[in-house]
């Protein structure tokens, strides 16, 4: 990485819970502007997030990047995602980076991808410091990505098996847990699909990472809409990065939510599945976010 290094950071949640991550300060002493980042479902910092936030580094913009509670090397309950929460220990990311010394808290940019995209929608609508919002192939509707994914014959013992856990958990059992990939269809897994199994299954460090989820994370994104706040992000400048052929978090949701935000707004489309923005085509996809957070979070006058 040209012009920035990389040092760990730490900030604490309302609930005390510690939230771990990189943050990658420019060379020159600043202030900059500063740039939050996130993982995707079940993820980590590690599964292809990296180049993004050298990328991000490179351009001259400070770039947190954490691990959500629960994975990596953030505390909590591991391997467990609610998406409100994970939303709430955000903001509090947004809190410890304007707070930096190096960073000019008026210049701050938000940067989600996947199930962190949905997230980047919410705080886009709900977060009144952010000056440039990014989502790469976000969740939009977590009930209809269900209705995509269970066949209609299944549905009915789908959403039983989410309430026996609910049962067993206010009986005092601990949640159950399913595979997050797998390519054995005897396995419960939360995805098959070849493109997947690979994301999920590259090399990251030994022991921040687990193939395994809990069901209640399941139940929740079920019921996560992000898409429903993608009109209220105007007069933040959002960008979109949509995958012409994603069958995770859906081509023709995440178009639908475009043509509804509302100005200032871009589109930008790439021709491939949903994992292809991470690898095939990282160029393109962060090439994008640059020019975006280039033009949005430059210095005032």
């Amino acid at each position: 990485m040209s012009g920035a290094r990389r040092e760990d950071t730490a900030f604490t949640a309302d609930d005390g819970t510690v939230l771990r991550g990189w943050l990658y300060l420019p060379d020159q002493p600043g202030p900059h502007s500063a740039i939050s980042m996130a993982h995707g479902y079940a993820g980590t910092r590690h599964h292809g997030l990296e180049p993004f936030a050298e990328a991000f580094a490179a351009d001259g913009h400070v770039v947190l990047l954490h691990d959500h509670r629960g994975f990596g090397d953030s505390d909590g309950p591991r391997q467990d995602v609610d998406p409100w929460t994970q939303i709430a220990d955000w903001r509090r990311a947004l809190s410890h980076l304007e707070a930096h010394p190096r960073v000019d808290a008026d210049r701050l940019g938000l940067w989600g991808t996947s199930y962190a995209g949905g997230h980047a929608l919410v705080l886009g609508a709900t977060d009144p410091r952010l000056r440039a919002v990014v989502a790469q192939v976000p969740t939009i509707s977590g009930g209809e990505q269900a209705r995509r994914r269970v066949r209609p014959e299944d549905m009915a013992a789908f959403h039983a098996g989410l309430l026996d856990d609910e049962r067993a958990r206010a009986a005092g059992r601990p949640p159950a847990r399913r595979a997050i990939v797998s390519a054995d269809p005897t396995v419960p897994a939360s995805y098959r699909a070849p493109d997947a199994v690979a994301f999920y299954l590259q090399d990251v460090p030994d022991g921040v990472w687990a193939n395994e989820v809990t069901v209640r994370s399941t139940q929740a994104a079920t019921t996560y809409e992000p898409g429903v706040y993608v009109e209220r992000i105007s007069p933040t400048p959002l960008l979109m990065v949509v995958a012409t052929h994603d069958t995770i978090t859906l081509t023709d949701t995440a178009l639908a939510a475009y043509e509804r935000a509302l100005e200032p707004k871009r589109l930008v489309t790439i021709p491939g599945g949903h994992f292809d923005p991470y690898v095939a085509d990282f160029p393109t996809a962060s090439g994008a976010a640059r020019a975006w957070f280039a033009d949005h979070l430059q210095q005032k006058d």
